[in-house]
């Protein structure tokens, strides 16, 4: 571990290089820049675009790029990156690249782990442009049955075996995005477990996240009960632990009922007729709970949140992200962590290099290194 006040594990998305599927939907060429670059200030003051700094408009195909990112991370404090990997059934696969290389060249000398994002990919992911008049379907995410289970174990079992990836109470960890979307999740919990003991490991530590659940403003008194049932529910299937996910009730707290009841009505009878913005500082004294405090809750430490780029003027949009409140984000986490097990001290940094949500720990033109230097020094003082 790179500290001792938590482990600090950091989303990584693998969208920064072009792949068919992208082509054919966005345009020849098409990554996360796209979006990124072309982002305009919705309203006074509003930060963007944002543009990297030191690693530039990067290209994952570059390996000079994984060791760069590696290379600052490290230097940060954080222990290692969380690839979203994405497996829609019968072997189906995208964006698999920067992951399978890393494990197949051992480059970067970094550790990792594994998220699968079990979602559909459709073009609603991004703010259509005028060539696409509706929704369409990229990929569904299935789940045919035991043979793809065993498929998608066996896919990344060099992966699982490997040195550096991240294990907690010996075990590696594997996340995912949507729990409940898998049919009967404790099933396929206890199969990749005893398909793991088979193949030499003791078994896998599996964390699911939870979102906070629906909030009716009237009645705010059961809702950390309603959370908490939500979070051992996800338990009794067989999850080892938890990432909470608590962004909606921030929102409701930081704004106060009567914006977020009318911000609500608005987004469902006229989407972006007005800006939801909201002050990242006030989002951060709102989002943690004593649920966050388990043992076995890993809370979230968001980067930032500006969904902009992607979305246009329907995003939500969390402004005031500078290395001072991101550093204040840092502390109230820790705070959160402090008195677990060393081996559970386990934070999920959303995100390593999500620039179209805005949640982004690389160095850009405005604060440079700032976040990355704000969050070793909060993890180093005493």
């Amino acid at each position: 571990m790179n500290n001792k006040k938590a482990r600090v594990i950091a989303l990584y998305l693998p969208q920064f290089h072009p792949v068919p599927s992208n082509d054919k939907y966005w345009g020849k060429g098409f990554t996360e820049w796209t979006n990124v670059a072309k982002a305009r200030p919705l309203f006074k003051g509003h930060d963007q675009p944002r543009i990297p700094a030191d690693l530039g408009f990067y290209d994952l195909r570059l390996q000079e790029v994984a060791e760069e990112q590696a290379k600052l991370a490290e230097e940060a404090g954080i222990e290692g990156f969380c690839y979203w990997h994405y497996w829609f059934g019968n072997g189906k696969e995208v964006l698999e690249m920067p992951f399978d290389r890393a494990v197949r060249t051992g480059k970067p000398d970094f550790p990792f782990c594994l998220g699968w994002a079990n979602h559909d990919w459709t073009t609603k992911t991004w703010e259509k442009g005028k060539g696409i008049a509706k929704d369409t379907m990229i990929f569904k995410q299935e789940y045919p049955g035991d043979e793809d289970y065993k498929a998608h174990f066996f896919r990344f079992l060099d992966a699982f075996k490997d040195d550096r990836y991240i294990k907690v109470d010996g075990k590696p960890l594997f996340l995912v995005f949507d729990p409940f979307a898998i049919p009967d999740p404790e099933h396929f919990i206890n199969y990749w477990n005893e398909l793991a003991k088979e193949n030499g490991l003791e078994g896998f530590h599996f964390v699911g996240t939870t979102a906070a659940p629906n909030i009716n403003p009237k009645n705010l008194s059961s809702f950390f009960d309603a959370f908490e049932e939500k979070v051992d529910n996800t338990k009794n299937v067989g999850f080892d632990a938890i990432r909470t996910y608590n962004q909606k009730y921030a929102e409701l707290m930081a704004g106060g009922k009567v914006k977020k009841v009318f911000n609500a009505l608005l987004r469902r009878i006229a989407p972006g007729l007005a800006i939801e913005k909201y002050d990242y500082k006030k989002i951060v004294d709102n989002i943690y709970s004593d649920i966050d405090s388990r043992n076995d809750v890993y809370p979230q430490l968001l980067a930032g949140w500006d969904r902009s780029p992607r979305s246009g003027r329907r995003a939500i949009i969390y402004h005031g992200t500078t290395p001072e409140t991101f550093k204040y984000a840092v502390e109230k986490v820790l705070d959160r962590v402090k008195d677990k097990d060393l081996e559970h001290r386990i934070v999920f940094l959303n995100s390593w290099n999500e620039w179209g949500e805005g949640a982004y720990m690389e160095p850009d033109l405005k604060y440079g290194k700032g976040k990355l230097e704000a969050l070793r020094e909060a993890l180093e003082e005493s």
